[in-house]
């Protein structure tokens, strides 16, 4: 089995952490690679190092050693190359991550197949304009907004062509499933099993009583539209990526990407193990303090 990992190194742990897996896996046998931006970073013995698109590509599965941001960056390469990914988290949240850095001996169920794959949606983000377009892929989101003091806007959603919402805000969140626990739900978006397929649009600090989460159909082409009068600017954000700026004669769609990522589930429920732990955690630890007053 030949293995990529990839690293980030910025993370507490994950030097250690990558070590202990370079020396698991290659012990039961398992072919180990990292980026070529490794080289020098790590000691161990018997790892190649290749550019990332030669390591995703010539693959069998990805391990991600980091945070979600690594996961996202890794996600990229995974789904254009049709290779599996599996998460372990030294960062913060870890929200889709298979495994904490505790818990990676785990791995040897990796050599047996003894786990599940979770196929996640992902989108597509076109930018048309006069003289080529831009197209970006997102496993989380794609966020539209301002740079900082550049005001309120009004927006435009169509789907399929017909407006479903007219608006002021400070910004739209379109969201895959996986997305719907990222910056979605922090704008007061609902979880969404990831197994589903749908797009999920929250509006960010919109000028309304009466603002909902709306979700879509996975087929619905959604188009938007913005005003730039007052000198408002606006940009897109895919996964957290570079802004791509946006100007009121582009022509913005989201959809439901062809690509998919194929999430690696070793000791099962992962998502509803992480929503009980990560996301319930301070509710629940509170819970048990004012039960141990009683």
């Amino acid at each position: 089995m030949k293995l990529f990992i990839y690293p980030n190194f910025e993370k507490p742990h994950s030097r250690e952490c990558t070590s202990a897996v370079i020396s698991m896996m290659s012990e039961l046998g398992c072919e180990v690679s990292l980026p070529i931006k490794c080289r020098g970073e790590t000691d161990a013995a018997g790892v190649s190092f290749l550019p990332p698109e030669e390591g995703a590509g010539g693959c069998d599965i990805m391990i991600s050693v980091g945070g979600d941001g690594t996961i996202l960056k890794c996600a990229q390469l995974a789904s254009v190359h049709d290779k599996k990914l599996l998460g372990i988290n030294c960062g913060r949240l870890g929200f889709m991550a298979s495994l904490e850095r505790r818990e990676i001996s785990a791995l040897k169920r990796l050599v047996d197949g003894d786990y599940t794959v979770d196929e996640r949606m992902m989108l597509d983000i076109e930018i048309t304009r006069e003289g080529g377009g831009v197209s970006l892929c997102a496993l989380n989101e794609a966020v539209i907004s301002g740079g900082y003091g550049s005001g309120i806007r009004d927006f435009e959603v169509y789907a399929d062509g017909v407006q479903v919402s007219s608006l002021r805000a400070d910004g739209l969140i379109f969201s895959t499933p996986t997305g719907a626990s990222a910056y979605s739900l922090s704008a007061g978006g609902p979880l969404i099993e990831p197994s589903l397929d749908c797009i999920e649009f929250t509006q960010i600090c919109p000028h309304s009583l009466f603002a909902r989460t709306m979700l879509f159909s996975p087929e619905k082409l959604i188009e938007v539209k913005f005003s730039a009068e007052g000198g408002c600017e606006a940009s897109v954000i895919a996964d957290g990526r570079k802004p791509e700026a946006l100007s009121d004669a582009d022509r913005l769609t989201i959809k439901r990407s062809e690509k998919r990522l194929k999430l690696i589930d070793i000791l099962g429920g992962a998502y509803f193990r992480a929503v009980n732990s990560k996301l319930m955690k301070p509710v629940k630890a509170e819970d048990d303090v004012k039960g141990g007053e009683l």
